[in-house]
């Protein structure tokens, strides 16, 4: 069944990620760009030049002479798009485009009707893309490239959907505004949505100051959960390994000797569980434009592993299905600012069926069932939120 009102007029500038106050209301999609997995050309670029069209995405400073109607735009990029964007394996098409990219205007919006649908928002079971058993063995395999020396951290994410009938807007919006969600929202297009909770930052550009907030350690958010988590060396370990990859993403696009890393393994909630989060701020460097920076960041490391392009690999060989837009990016770009956060806690929607991901950071010491009940720990409240 066809999503109601999923049309691309139908994502105000305001349900988007880091958009500005002053373009919650009464602005209109005046443009939109998007991409698939198989279409021609590098995707950075190709979104780099659509928002340049419209004086969006750069980032020097000086004169502005963007369009003064111009409010900003919403980027969204899927796992699979930003590895396009550094010639990595790509995988299949999924279930949204890879690049969306929606240039929004200041003035009246025009929506058309969407199609009556009175049916009741309802899910069918949800179906794994993978058993307990088979995730516990995706971990181990990742513990034999480690050992191997193939790699030193893998990120797996698994795969559920259930099918649906009725309106899926109230349990859409219901996901964007979980506590904890700084990167919460909704962007629809033809046929498809998705909707983001996620808390960690990605990459934000302003006033020449980069910052990427990754976030790798996950406890039950209790007192004894945040003591457990601050003391455990394991996860420690692997939230280092992903700080010392980010430092490297942000130095190449950075003036030399710019980085640094003031907050480090600080303990914050994401609805019933602590995480552990540290920024990473550097200068950034004159002359670089949109493209280098995504190029830069994309794919998150803290969704793929150490070295990434070798955590790529394993991701492709051993998970069974696509990341879709989860684990890619959404947010917003303004006349001389981004915002984008990273897709983890995200779902999406296509004609027939709703999509979740969930996953880890596998190191050496992973205990195979502890990852699976972790990741099962993080798509619960996504589930809680979609349900009836």
């Amino acid at each position: 069944m066809k999503p109601l009102g999923l049309a691309p007029v139908h994502s105000p500038a305001g349900a988007v990620p880091g958009a500005p106050t002053t373009c919650a209301n009464h602005v209109r999609e005046l443009a939109r760009f998007e991409w698939w997995i198989g279409d021609p050309g590098n995707p950075a670029s190709l979104v780099e030049d659509f928002l340049a069209r419209h004086g969006l995405g750069r980032f020097d400073p000086g004169p502005n002479h963007i369009n003064g109607h111009i409010c900003g735009a919403a980027l969204l990029i899927s796992a699979a798009g930003g590895a396009a964007m550094i010639g990595a394996f790509e995988g299949a098409r999924g279930v949204t485009p890879d690049i969306v990219a929606v240039v929004y205007e200041r003035g009246p919006q025009h929506l058309p009707e969407p199609e009556a649908d009175h049916t009741r928002w309802m899910l069918g079971p949800w179906q794994a893309s993978w058993t307990r058993r088979e995730h516990a063995d995706a971990v181990l395999e990742v513990r034999a490239a480690i050992a191997r020396g193939d790699v030193y951290q893998v990120t797996i994410v698994g795969h559920a959907s259930a099918t649906y009938t009725g309106d899926p807007s109230a349990a859409l919006a219901r996901v964007a505004a979980m506590p904890g969600a700084r990167y919460g929202g909704v962007l629809h297009g033809q046929g498809w949505a998705i909707a983001c909770a996620s808390p960690e930052t990605l990459l934000e550009l302003r006033h020449g100051r980069l910052i990427t907030r990754p976030i790798k350690g996950t406890a039950p958010a209790t007192v004894q959960g945040a003591a457990d988590l601050r003391s455990s060396l394991k996860e420690r370990a692997e939230h280092i390994m992903i700080v010392d990859l980010e430092r490297n993403d942000l130095a190449r696009v950075a003036v030399t000797g710019s980085v640094r890393w003031p907050r480090l393994f600080a303990v914050r909630r994401w609805s019933n569980l602590w995480q552990a989060e540290s920024d990473i701020e550097a200068k950034l460097r004159p002359g670089v434009g949109l493209a280098e920076l995504l190029r830069a960041v994309c794919p998150g490391g803290s969704v793929t592993g150490a070295p990434k392009l070798a955590a790529l690999a394993q991701i492709a060989r051993l998970e069974p299905v696509g990341r879709g837009p989860s684990m890619g990016a959404f947010g917003w770009i303004g006349p001389d600012f981004l915002d984008l956060g990273l897709t983890i806690r995200t779902v999406a929607i296509d004609g027939e069926r709703v999509h979740l991901w969930a996953g880890g950071g596998i190191t050496i010491d992973s205990d195979p069932l502890s990852e699976v009940a972790e990741a099962e720990a993080k798509a619960a409240p996504i589930r809680a939120a979609l349900r009836p």
